[in-house]
């Protein structure tokens, strides 16, 4: 889309980058939603389990009638609700929300990098300094080299 506003030459590049800002912000937040439900959900979870802890404790007191082995068991079942609320919280969703969130950074960090890309091109630099700008925006752990990014444009160039 970006492209084709480039090329229409209707555009400055302060409209074109403000214009990207924000459908980076909105990609961000429609991202969030589905990151912060689930955060949401795991931080409910340790009070379902002191919810089955009591319910469990509940049950024991009005059964104590039964033999201690009996008890034991109802008791034994209190604790498993415990336990299940907080291993699901802690264990299962509240890690599932962090890895939620870091691809959500991961995936807007690749629409920076297009966005000073394109603008950097828009700006008159020549395409290589274009996409060095646009390679410097990348997380150092996913960027290539100057190099390696050299080479693989020229493999590009010769298929």
């Amino acid at each position: 889309d970006y492209l084709r506003l480039m090329v229409s030459g209707n555009m400055d590049a302060f409209q074109i980058e403000n214009l990207m800002d924000n459908e980076l912000e909105t990609h961000h937040t429609e991202g969030e939603i589905p990151v912060h439900c689930i955060a949401k959900l795991g931080d409910g979870l340790p009070a379902f389990g002191i919810v089955a802890a009591v319910m469990g404790v509940v049950h024991t007191m009005e059964s104590v009638g039964l033999p201690p082995q009996e008890l034991g068991i109802l008791s034994a079942h209190a604790l498993v609700g415990t336990f299940l609320g907080i291993l699901l919280a802690y264990g299962f969703v509240g890690p599932l929300s962090t890895l939620l969130e870091k691809k959500l950074h991961e995936s807007s960090k690749m629409f920076q990098c297009v966005k000073v890309t394109l603008l950097a091109s828009l700006n008159g630099y020549a395409p290589a300094l274009a996409i060095e700008f646009g390679r410097k925006v990348l997380f150092s752990t996913e960027r290539p080299s100057f190099s390696e990014l050299e080479v693989h444009i020229k493999q590009s160039k010769s298929k």
